[in-house]
């Protein structure tokens, strides 16, 4: 093709097509609403856009998820590096005009984004709620207090891609993840709080534990019941417990449920079950209610066996897999995340890991339900840079809360057989990474102790003894490039 600009202006002219919805209204009673509808853009630094007067008639109409990179030609000023395919950087605006019923005036609302690149700010009718300068962590921002209820609301989001180089790959720009808004009553439970562990399994049953997070959002003692139940062909199993929150509290509570028979989870036989955990006030109304997906199996592994995934021993075959989907850019079209999985597991693979960075949440479902065995990753690198402008400026102030955003979020997928805290790290000599490597594994522990921690060790040098106390940090180590030094390791370190 003379033009390699052809087909993407082809991709681009479809989506203009596509019918866009008009204003939004939220929904008075759905806890979950999809917000990717009805936003206008617009690739300038006017920080007027922040004014909720602002005319933005002129912008352009959009869909989300969106990748402002793949959108125009080949940058003739300020391109980004190779490794951003030489497309536009700059600062883009994005707003959003919508409605929101008196009902929810005693509500809580909330508004979640699965990724933006980078360096965002969301303003809601003028005012700052909040930032995130990392690209590819979830994120989410109550907003209730800035809401206008029974009246129009606009939203802005400001995402600064200008730096030159911040990556060793594509990244694309802009909103290039869902978007979601939460209506909770103020009781309710914490986004992402709901960890699901199997503890015991064997072949005539599995126990299911559940642990729960509600934080109570009112100005009284709340006194309720939480219940968690699983369907099966076989029948329901249910569990409750009893709980009180005082005002401004956030308790945690515990419920087990046994299953018969399980299926369990493998990638030949991705078996999912679903869960749903309910909050019941006293006089018996509906408060919360949280579906979730999840699997039944066991991981082990160690440097006699290597790894076993329900008790037998497997040999992990894959490969690493970064965000972006060819001509689409970084937008995490639901259909283009499913087809990524279903390629790697149709040309053989039984596993993937994420380079370098946490994935999209439909990524992980896909491979929940197809059947990928996942490394989730957190970071490129920590405090050393590896190109100007990346995560290493932010890493210290952000890290924990960064990674904490992972495992929280994708801790209920069966999929992810570990978690991947850096890759090839600069400072990987330096007595201080083995301190950061325990920060950031301490940082897991607090929310997920079921899976083994790892990272992707490699040198450039001669120097690779010197990694042992590094190593050591981890559960699993992991080899860059480096596997022939595996068995000269398992001699001097057994």
């Amino acid at each position: 093709m003379k033009n390699p600009n052809a087909l993407l202006a082809v991709f681009v002219f479809v989506l203009s097509m596509l019918p866009l919805k008009a204003q939004q209204n939220l929904d008075k009673t759905s806890k979950t609403q999809n917000f990717d509808h009805g936003w206008k853009f617009s690739l300038s630094a006017d920080e007027k856009a922040i004014d909720p007067n602002f005319d933005d008639s002129g912008w352009e109409d959009l869909t989300l998820p969106h990748d402002w990179s793949v959108q125009f030609p080949i940058a003739q000023e300020n391109p980004s590096a190779g490794a951003g395919g030489y497309f536009k950087n700059g600062l883009g605006w994005y707003r959003k005009t919508f409605q929101v019923p008196q009902e929810l005036a005693k509500k809580k609302v909330s508004i979640h984004f699965g990724g933006v690149y980078m360096n965002t700010e969301v303003f809601v009718n003028g005012r700052s709620v909040g930032i995130q300068p990392y690209g590819y962590s979830p994120f989410y921002f109550d907003i209730s207090e800035y809401l206008k209820f029974g009246e129009q609301n606009v939203i802005a989001v400001k995402v600064d891609n200008s730096e030159e180089i911040n990556s060793r790959w594509f990244s694309g720009s802009g909103i290039y993840r869902h978007v979601n808004i939460q209506v909770n009553n103020p009781l309710h439970f914490e986004t992402n709080g709901i960890a699901i562990t199997t503890p015991e399994i064997s072949e005539h049953k599995a126990s299911v534990n559940i642990n729960t997070s509600i934080i109570n959002e009112t100005e009284s003692i709340q006194e309720y019941k939480v219940t968690a139940s699983v369907k099966t062909e076989n029948g329901s199993y249910t569990s409750e417990l009893d709980l009180k929150n005082a005002p401004g509290e956030t308790r945690n509570g515990t419920l087990a449920i046994e299953l018969p028979n399980p299926k369990l989870w493998s990638p030949k036989n991705p078996n999912l079950y679903t869960l749903k955990v309910s909050i019941i006030d006293s006089e018996g109304k509906l408060i919360d209610e949280v579906e979730q997906s999840f699997g039944v199996r066991t991981i082990d592994y160690s440097a006699e066996q290597g790894f076993k995934l329900n008790g037998k021993s497997i040999s992990i075959n894959g490969g690493n897999m970064h965000h972006d989907n060819g001509a689409l850019g970084s937008a995490a079209f639901d259909r283009a995340e499913i087809r990524k999985v279903q390629l790697l597991k149709n040309a053989g693979f039984n596993s993937v890991r994420t380079s370098h960075n946490a994935p999209s949440e439909m990524f992980l479902k896909a491979c929940d339900s197809i059947g990928l065995l996942v490394i989730d990753e957190a970071f490129d690198g920590w405090r050393t840079e590896k190109t100007p402008y990346d995560y290493a400026r932010y890493f210290d102030l952000w890290y924990k809360k960064d990674i904490q955003a992972m495992v929280a979020r994708d801790r209920n997928h069966p999929s992810i057989v570990m978690w991947s805290i850096g890759n090839e790290i600069i400072e990987r000599k330096d007595p201080e990474a083995v301190k950061t490597a325990q920060l950031l594994k301490n940082a897991v522990l607090e929310l997920d102790t079921t899976r083994p921690v790892t990272s992707a060790m490699t040198t450039w040098d001669n120097d690779w003894q010197i990694f042992d106390p590094l190593f050591s940090v981890h559960d699993i180590g992991g080899y860059n490039y480096q596997l022939h030094r595996a068995e000269s390791d398992h001699e001097r370190v057994p």
